[in-house]
């Protein structure tokens, strides 16, 4: 069966849904939209529902890294939203644009078109942001808010921070992203605004937009080094879409390198290992791997009735349950962070090198199940903003429907695993002041013992996990290693293009699902433009 298209989007993630509704904005364009996941899953509209879905195959790739050496031979699992919004339908809903230096970067390393003033308009454009300010959108299909849920442990966090001579930020996401920082959301109403909500829903109406969920394709189709459309499985049946213009992947860091290489773009070791034929050799398709590692400092909560993990259990999650189904707030409705933090590990530094979430309950895991602990606590997850580890994402079979290898590399560099140490010993401050030791107690984990850098070290080592914001597998530039061009076109690949997190050349400072909506408008303007 063959359909033919002007735009094909492989992937309906945060950059895929942003690309199909754009693209498709003029009728006189056919635009196809494939997803591997389902349409839709029944809890993802409910904030917490990341905590049920983190892990749920239902709506996620559930994907696991290699064992290495570096994180003391763990595989550590790496969730990617599979359902139609992608990750940011599974996610924290932590909203974080980054800072001007991440695109300003991106533009001196010769990416023309991706500075922080370039990309600043596209920021506004997309979003929605009810506190308003200068450099804020009003008008665009995401809607953006401050988390306004009332807790002691905020304002406590907040005073630590003055005390510490860290002022509160009203807008990290403006000029300026130091400090300590309400958590803007991708939430309204209590209801999560996943891209999917935000840029399907409302044009599911057009009849030049074809949205096939369950479908996960194979390979992209190539004639010579010109693509000419996509190859995918929907069910039991082998089907063709035909692109007359372009073929966009948006598969993200993990499924866009995949799909090269299972198309037979990329290194020729890696295809000719698994039987592919190369058609095009790229040496940069899958390397340059980036994430952010994040290890969990937890500290008591003394303070009775404050931590969710007395407001969360027995009658307390009964009356938590009421209070969102009725007034949409209380712990149903929040992000996994409702408090931020940004900061310098180094006072001669230009800007924050760390971000650290703080969040109003301790989890454990029992069983392989994550769950309130009985004790009450406060989680602080830190990690570098920029981190210079690199790894690897390659295939691991010919097969579409095999997961791919996923090498980290985590802790590779030595500026990463200082910086952790550091943000470490900043969190362990801010919890030692007074406007904090009003309400906690002891530190949990690790615990007081771990004390030296090499402790603090080998505790990464041991706990820590990916913060879920893989990037750089794709990378644009210009570099030998580069796989896409500053306009996103697979270098020496006609008519097929990369939109979503892998593109990235170095990671952004904070949460990745704003820059990955960014870039999708951005490529549809470059689409629409050629």
């Amino acid at each position: 069966m063959n359909d033919e298209f002007d735009y094909i989007v492989v992937g309906a993630g945060s950059a895929g849904c942003a690309l199909a509704n754009r693209l498709s904005a003029d009728p006189s364009h056919s635009v196809l939209l494939l997803e591997a996941g389902p349409k839709d899953h029944f809890l993802s509209r409910v904030p917490i529902s990341f905590a049920k879905l983190i892990d749920n195959p239902a709506a996620n790739w559930c994907y696991r890294s290699q064992p290495e050496a570096g994180t003391e031979n763990r595989a550590i699992p790496v969730p990617r939203g599979r359902l139609l919004g992608g990750s940011s339908s599974i996610n924290g809903m932590v909203y974080v644009r980054g800072q001007p230096l991440d695109f300003d970067t991106w533009a001196q390393l010769g990416n023309r078109g991706w500075s922080y003033d370039d990309v600043l308009p596209i920021f506004e454009r997309m979003e929605s942001y009810a506190e308003g300010g200068a450099t804020r959108g009003a008008n665009g299909p995401l809607r953006v808010g401050v988390v306004h849920d009332q807790n002691p442990i905020y304002d406590a966090l907040l005073n630590a921070g003055n005390e510490l001579g860290i002022a509160a930020n009203l807008d990290y996401n403006g000029p300026e992203q130091e400090g300590i920082c309400r958590t803007q959301a991708t939430i309204s109403e209590g209801r999560r605004m996943s891209a999917a909500y935000a840029y399907l829903d409302p044009i599911r109406q057009r009849s030049n937009l074809t949205i096939i969920t369950g479908a996960e394709v194979a390979r992209v189709l190539l004639e010579g080094r010109r693509c000419t459309g996509v190859e995918y499985r929907l069910g039991n049946t082998v089907k063709i879409a035909s692109a007359r213009g372009e073929v966009i992947l948006s598969g993200g860091a993990i499924n866009s390198p995949k799909l090269l290489e299972l198309s037979g773009i990329g290194r020729s070791e890696v295809l000719g290992e698994h039987g592919i034929e190369v058609v095009h050799e790229l040496a940069g398709v899958g390397e340059g791997l980036r994430d952010h590692i994040a290890p969990r400092l937890v500290f008591e909560v003394t303070r009775p009735g404050v931590a969710y993990n007395d407001l969360g259990r027995g009658v307390g999650l009964l009356g938590q349950i009421l209070t969102y189904a009725f007034k949409r707030t209380g712990l149903l409705s929040l992000p996994t962070a409702p408090v931020l933090g940004f900061i310098k590990t180094r006072p001669e530094l230009a800007s924050p090198d760390v971000q650290i979430h703080f969040v109003p309950y301790r989890v454990v895991l029992k069983d392989g199940k994550r769950n309130f602990s009985d004790d009450a606590g406060i989680t602080c997850t830190v990690n570098q903003c920029r981190p210079e580890s690199l790894g690897s994402i390659h295939i691991n079979s010919a097969l579409p429907s095999a997961a791919p290898n996923i090498h980290f590399n985590f802790l590779d560099a030595e500026l990463d695993r200082r910086t952790l140490i550091g943000g470490m010993r900043f969190v362990r401050s801010l919890l030692a002041t007074d406007a904090m030791q009003t309400l906690c107690g002891n530190e949990m984990q690790p615990g007081a013992a771990v004390a030296s850098d090499e402790q603090l070290l080998q505790f990464i080592r041991d706990t820590a996990e990916t913060a879920y914001h893989p990037v750089g597998t794709c990378k644009m530039g210009s570099d030998p290693m580069a796989v896409v061009d500053a306009q996103l076109r697979v270098h020496g690949i006609e008519r097929l293009r990369v939109a979503d997190g892998s593109i990235m050349p170095t990671l952004t400072s904070g949460n990745t699902n704003a820059p990955c909506m960014m870039i999708g408008e951005k490529c549809a303007d470059m689409v629409l433009s050629a």
